[in-house]
């Protein structure tokens, strides 16, 4: 079967369209400190600590993490998207490459599951070398050797879930991500990037059609309702999260080029707002949910785009089935970097 990249967006777009988003009232970031109001499906979760800087700097990307004060063992791998050929809005190497040598972190993907630059490992690797990833750190494609199955315990959709076969070689995870949106799942974060971007192309087939199949040439036949392909990607989430052990991945949402479009699309929709900063937590929901209160708080006409885009697509909904599984809390404190 014969697919190309926009005809998988337009199935996803065709698929989502018309469904409908709420969005979240708050402060503004511009008041520093601030205690978010998002509405939380459990009363006992406490509020979890998101830190911010809105400057857009290696440096002080690694000043956020050190400020994290939570070390990562070694070895360490850093999970980013290489960026398919043709897109330009995926982190920079020169970014991030002061942070991955602080780490002495290995950059860390798995293939695609859509006809494109990233299906097959060796053109994987020649958009990682154009792209500039290999001139920083050591690289690797995770699933390149096939996957595993991790158990899905207690889930809400799934019952296994697809990764690559090289995640056990690492002792710690970096959940490195360029948040913004997505034309399937609203937006892309830390919780997109663990779920789709650590699952092999058998596992992203899977989660997408809420465990129908994993054969990524039938995919779009299969495609999950809404509300259940992000309760599948929670369920990923949970079974990396316990597999590795939750006091072994840390997060940082990097947000900027904030496109409408994911860093998998080779022709991103040009960014319509200025960028935020980056964020980072120990908890992936209230990180996901501080960059989505962030864009919607924005003082910015451009962030109607963006808006729209993880509304329509009911990307919160992940944020409440993350919470529901104990992934995180929807309640954080956002705290300002000095």
């Amino acid at each position: 079967m014969k697919t190309s990249r926009r005809t998988f967006l337009q199935a996803a777009c065709a698929l989502t369209a018309g469904l409908a988003g709420t969005g979240l009232a708050g402060e503004s970031l511009a008041k520093g400190t601030v205690m978010a109001a998002a509405p939380s499906t459990s009363a006992a979760s406490s509020p979890s600590t998101v830190l911010f800087t809105p400057q857009v700097t290696a440096e002080r990307l690694v000043a956020l993490f050190e400020a994290l004060h939570h070390p990562l063992k070694a070895k360490v791998g850093i999970k980013i998207s290489f960026g398919e050929p043709g897109g330009h809005y995926f982190l920079n190497p020169a970014l991030i490459a002061p942070l991955v040598h602080r780490l002495d972190g290995t950059l860390v993907e798995c293939c695609t599951a859509y006809k494109g630059g990233r299906l097959k490992a060796a053109d994987h690797w020649k958009t990682i070398e154009a792209h500039g990833f290999r001139a920083i750190a050591p690289c690797d494609l995770m699933d390149e050797d096939g996957d595993m199955a991790l158990p899905v315990r207690n889930g809400l959709r799934l019952e296994t879930n697809l990764v690559g076969r090289h995640l056990d070689d690492y002792a710690s995870l970096l959940i490195l991500s360029h948040f913004k949106g997505h034309s399937r799942g609203g937006f892309g974060g830390a919780l997109k990037n663990m779920s789709i971007g650590i699952a092999s192309t058998r596992g992203k087939s899977h989660i997408h059609t809420g465990g129908a199949t994993t054969d990524y040439t039938i995919m779009m036949q299969h495609f999950a309702e809404q509300r259940v392909f992000l309760e599948c990607m929670a369920d990923a989430c949970k079974a990396v999260m316990d597999h590795k052990g939750r006091e072994n991945i840390v997060y940082i949402n990097v947000a900027n080029n904030l496109s409408v479009d994911c860093d998998c699309d080779a022709h991103p929709a040009r960014p319509e707002m200025a960028d935020l900063g980056i964020f980072a937590s120990t908890d992936p929901i209230a990180l996901d949910q501080a960059c989505y209160d962030a864009v919607v708080q924005a003082r910015d006409p451009g962030k109607a785009s963006l808006i729209e885009r993880m509304d329509s697509r009911q990307a919160t909904h992940i944020l409440e089935a993350g919470e529901r599984l104990g992934l995180g809390s929807r309640r954080y404190t956002l705290t300002r970097l000095a």
